[in-house]
Parts: C-alpha cells; sequence; structure tokens
C-alpha cells in the first residue's frame, strides 16, 4: 500500500485529478451495473405471463403485476395495456414513447465512462509534459552538468503520470463497454416486448373480465 501512494507521489500534480475520475468511474459504473442487473427480466417469460392473464380476460391482474415488477419491460407493457382500447397510432406511440424514455433512463451517465477514458489520456500527457518542462527547467538552472540518476528520476514521473492517465483510459473503456453491451441486450429485449404487445393487442385482446361483470351488473 505504501508503495502505490509513493507512486502516485512520484506521477506530479496531475495525479490528483486523474484519482477525483477515476473514483467518479468506480461510482458510475457500480450504480450503473446495479441499476441494469436489476432491471434485466425474461421478456419472453414476462409477456407470456401478461398474454396469459389476458387470455383468461383479467386486465386488471395484468396491469398489476406491470405495477409489482420492478424494470423498463413492465413499463412498456403496463403502457400498451391502459391504452389497449384506443386506437392503434395512438396505443403505437403511446407505447414508443414510455420505450423511449426507459431507454433514455437506462442508459443515462454510461457515456460519462467514456468521456473519463478520453479525458484521463490527456490528464496523464499534460502530466508528462510538466514532468519534462521541470526536467528541463533543472538542467538550465544547475549548467552543464546533469547526473544521470536525476534525468532517470525525472523521466520516471513522465512516465507514471502518462501510465497512469493510460490505465484509467483502458479501465474506463472496458466499463463503458461492458454497460453498453448489457444496455443493447436490455434495448432489444424492450423493443421486442413493445413490438409484441402491439401486435398482439391488434390481433384483438379477449373482452375484459373485469369490466364485463361491471356492465352486467349495471345492466341489472
Amino acid at each position: 500500500m505504501q508503495n502505490i501512494i509513493s507512486l502516485l507521489k512520484s506521477g506530479g500534480v496531475m495525479t490528483y485529478p486523474l484519482i477525483i475520475l477515476a473514483f467518479i468511474a468506480c461510482v458510475i459504473f457500480l450504480e450503473r451495473f446495479l441499476y441494469l442487473h436489476r432491471g434485466k427480466i425474461s421478456a419472453i417469460e414476462f409477456v407470456s405471463g401478461i398474454k396469459s392473464s389476458l387470455k383468461k380476460r383479467r386486465l386488471l391482474e395484468a396491469i398489476t403485476i406491470c405495477d409489482e415488477s420492478y424494470g423498463p419491460i413492465p413499463r412498456v407493457v403496463k403502457e400498451a395495456l391502459v391504452n389497449s382500447e384506443k386506437p392503434t397510432d395512438i396505443l403505437s406511440q403511446a407505447v414508443n414513447t414510455t420505450a423511449i424514455n426507459q431507454f433514455t433512463l437506462l442508459s443515462r451517465r454510461i457515456a460519462s465512462l467514456a468521456l473519463i477514458a478520453k479525458i484521463s489520456t490527456l490528464i496523464g500527457l499534460m502530466g508528462t509534459i510538466l514532468a519534462m518542462l521541470g526536467m528541463f527547467q533543472t538542467m538550465a538552472e544547475s549548467g552543464s552538468y546533469v547526473s544521470a540518476s536525476e534525468l532517470a528520476q525525472y523521466i520516471y514521473n513522465a512516465l507514471i503520470s502518462s501510465a497512469l492517465g493510460l490505465f484509467l483510459a483502458i479501465i474506463g473503456w472496458i466499463g463503458y463497454s461492458f454497460l453498453n453491451s448489457k444496455l443493447k441486450a436490455l434495448a432489444q429485449d424492450i423493443d421486442w416486448s413493445a413490438n409484441e404487445m402491439i401486435l398482439f393487442i391488434m390481433r384483438g385482446m379477449p373482452e375484459n373480465e373485469d369490466l364485463y361483470i361491471k356492465g352486467q351488473a349495471e345492466q341489472k
């Protein structure tokens, strides 16, 4: 641990913003990973369960299932259910709007990891440049004689800054790519669920049992 702290100190002043960026990247990755993981459900099984309830003319039961389930897919399916009696164009627009909103919530802050990866490389390069400037300033002040050990120390510090920047960039880009792949898979499930529910409703959803019973009671 002490060696790591000593190594970070050797990187110069630009090491501190790199440490801050690394902390921010870790927080973003963990928060988005847990959010995406929690929202991941089997779209096929969930939609099949909703269809099963609808085939039994239990619309309110299907809506309740959506309310009690977590994630973007239940939100999209519920939007289709509450608009099931509206014209097809209104139904499609409502479902697609909800799907887009859910995707926006899922993708929030993920792009920040890619930005951190790019910025960290530049910050590491800036640290290297500052270290090299310090080396040349020392050479100018000391005259013609500069020991090889002093030059090696300045070069060592300069390389540490670049290495830290590149390391953070690589880790940040790996995290971004990983979350982006999970996001795309979840987006495909959302799109499939939305289209599947729209097609099911357009083909003719069975009459809601609760509404049917209510209508019969009113007639009596």
